[in-house]
């Protein structure tokens, strides 16, 4: 998140609405902010616009997220675009304000950061709920694509529903908030704008050729039919260019590597196996057939990549708290007359601690909610026995101490392996008429937690260096994540609804869905899940994964930056090398935006990025609508060879 240095003060709160000058002026000049904006009380920090605005840019990303987490699964960090729309939102409203000659309390760092704490609690869920994983894993259609196995057994799916994904939502994820308490820009909008309604425009404008299966600029063979054919073409996405302009060109590159290892390579060769390696009777999409490879191949550059960094992460958390203590016992015997400390630094120790969350409260807090979420989620899932949540409840504060200072070192958020490990887990402890089940939502509750921690942690830090009361980042946490669980499943619902959810040869595969349902399978069953020969080829790409890890770490640091990553190329295998082609576009229009103008580029690449993403992302909401209401696209663009 971006994290202005806040402004000295103390005076009172009706003194707020005389400074002067203008707010305006104080954005342009930091020096006479810091100088003359006074810092609210917690409880003016969290307004009734705040939330509001909180709410409709929750909204928006829920959109956004939720289209990317149901097509690839590949979600680029938001937080900074985020931040710019929220900043963009409520300045708008007091100029408005202004205009109209109406008073109004002036907008401050403080509301601006509790409005993106929020807004980001909320689209979060969209993601970190496991809507395009471990929760879709559940329903009947990927119960069905993973095949027949002793794990795989009759009845153990359950699909989509309001009721249950909101109560299990409200269940598990705020808890999470709780555990670690006690241990303690005008440019930049023009661009946003221009390059939104652009985005939303080119959208719009596809739609009208998508009449049919396979139509439409998506499906447009810009290497030849061939090529499309093995999902290498540009398919126009503004969602995926976006993304690629604000990841690296190191992910981008590995993405495109991972399509050209897998969709260019292996999955030809290992199709002539058909017949031989696996039946040539069923189809792809089987288990037992190419996905089966396709899936288990992802699962070990995953796997290979994760335990890697799961090992590292611990090292460095293990080693900074053995130094850091080393360090303190050092300062009790020697004293350091002459070291100072900033008088900013000093204010914002003072303002944090003076807004920090009573021990007590949050101990009580996390028991209660403990306790209901023992109650309900074996209501919900027989397969979760009472005991897997309190086990998972006690471990939460631990793992969620680890995540959030490996986190902080090394900017590294292991919510999801800690997720993955707790899968595997569940799956064989449940055994095989319970495992799949008691693996998918087992897995969702401790990465929910872990993952809910670390991000009010990371929240803190920001209201830290903008002088944001802990009180109102934490109410700002709870709301937003009230909010998403109830904004994302309704907008999951109506994806669900509206489109081909999971389908593998449709756009909207949700690949990570099977991936963990495969990951559950083979907690419960152990390598007897795997086709034929798989078992030596995962383990030959999860040593591949965890050689490129090392790699990095090892290298000099000129060579490491060539070192392509594992999860990034792990995405592909399921999904084609499409999406990959767009964000090497994305990357490519960085690259020489920075050779033409490199500061112009740093200013606006992340403004243009987010217009690029909401524009197309926010037409999936009315084009859904469109679906549900049975009005199809009145043109049907396809492509065929020549005669």
């Amino acid at each position: 998140m971006d994290a202005v240095d806040g402004a000295r003060g103390g005076v009172a709160a009706d003194e707020i609405e005389k400074l002067d000058p203008a707010p305006e002026d104080m954005e342009s000049d930091p020096a006479a902010a810091r100088e003359k904006e006074q810092v609210q009380p917690w409880r003016e920090q969290v307004t009734l616009r705040g939330m509001a605005a909180a709410l409709v840019i929750g909204f928006i990303y829920t959109v956004i997220v939720m289209k990317i987490a149901l097509t690839t699964g590949l979600v680029p960090t938001l937080n900074v675009s985020a931040a710019l729309l929220a900043f963009l939102a409520l300045r708008g409203w007091t100029r408005a304000l202004e205009r109209l000659g109406v008073a109004h309390r002036p907008f401050t760092r403080q509301e601006n950061t509790v409005v993106e704490t929020c807004a980001v609690a909320c689209y979060t869920i969209a993601f970190g709920g496991g809507f395009g994983s471990t929760l879709l894993g559940l329903d009947k259609k990927t119960y069905e694509l993973a095949g027949k196995s002793p794990a795989n057994v009759p009845g153990s799916y359950k699909d989509p529903g309001f009721g249950w994904m909101a109560s299990f939502l409200l269940a598990i994820c705020f808890g999470g908030l709780l555990c670690l308490i006690p241990l303690r820009k005008v440019m930049q909008v023009r661009g946003f704008l221009k390059y939104f309604g652009f985005s939303f425009i080119w959208s719009f404008f596809q739609w009208f050729y998508t009449g049919g299966d396979a139509c439409g600029f998506v499906q447009f063979p810009t290497f030849g039919l061939k090529a499309w054919k093995q999902t290498f073409f540009f398919d126009f996405s503004m969602t995926y260019i976006g993304a690629g302009m604000i990841c690296s060109h190191l992910v981008n590159i590995s993405t495109l590597l991972g399509a050209i290892l897998s969709w260019g390579i292996l999955w030809p060769l290992i199709s002539k196996q058909k017949g031989e390696w696996y039946p040539a009777n069923i189809p792809e999409s089987s288990m037992k057939s190419l996905y089966g490879y396709k899936s288990f191949l992802c699962i070990a550059l995953i796997m290979g990549d994760g335990t890697y960094h799961f090992f590292k992460v611990l090292g460095v958390t293990f080693r900074s708290l053995h130094q850091r203590l080393n360090r303190k016992r050092a300062s009790n015997r020697v004293a350091n007359g002459d070291e100072t400390v900033a008088l900013d630094d000093l204010q914002r120790d003072e303002v944090f601690k003076e807004g920090s969350v009573p021990a007590w409260a949050a101990y009580a807090g996390y028991a209660l909610l403990s306790i209901i979420a023992v109650i309900t989620i074996p209501m919900m899932f027989r397969q979760v026995k009472w005991y897997y949540v309190i086990v998972a409840y006690l471990l939460a504060p631990l793992l969620g101490f680890s995540n959030s200072y490996g986190t902080g070192l090394t900017d590294i958020n292991m919510a999801y392996n800690y997720g993955k490990i707790a899968l595997f887990i569940f799956a064989a402890w449940s055994g095989k008429d319970d495992g799949v089940v008691a693996g998918l939502a087992g897995g969702t509750l401790v990465k929910q937690l872990v993952m809910m921690s670390a991000d009010l942690m990371h929240d803190f830090k920001t209201g830290h260096l903008t002088l944001t009361s802990p009180r109102s980042l934490l109410v700002a946490q709870i709301i937003g994540t009230a909010m998403g669980c109830v904004v994302a499943p309704l907008t999951f619902l109506l994806f669900y609804k509206a489109f081909d959810i999971g389908n593998p040869n449709g756009y909207w595969k949700a690949p990570y869905a099977l991936i963990y349902r495969n990951m559950a399978i083979l907690g419960v069953e152990g390598f007897s899940a795997l086709p034929k020969h798989c078992l030596s080829l995962s383990a030959g790409f999860f040593a591949f994964a965890l050689i490129l890890s090392v790699a990095r770490d090892v290298v000099p640091r000129r060579y490491a930056k060539f070192v392509p990553l594992p999860m990034a190329m792990a995405v592909p295998f399921l999904v084609g090398g499409s999406f990959a082609i767009d964000m090497c576009v994305g990357s490519l229009v960085v690259f020489v935006w920075n050779k033409m103008n490199s500061k112009e580029a740093a200013f606006m690449v992340p403004a243009v990025a987010s217009g690029l993403i909401c524009g197309d992302g926010i037409w999936t909401f009315p084009s859904s609508l469109l679906a549900l209401a049975k009005i199809k696209p009145p043109i049907c663009m396809k492509f065929a060879p020549g005669s």
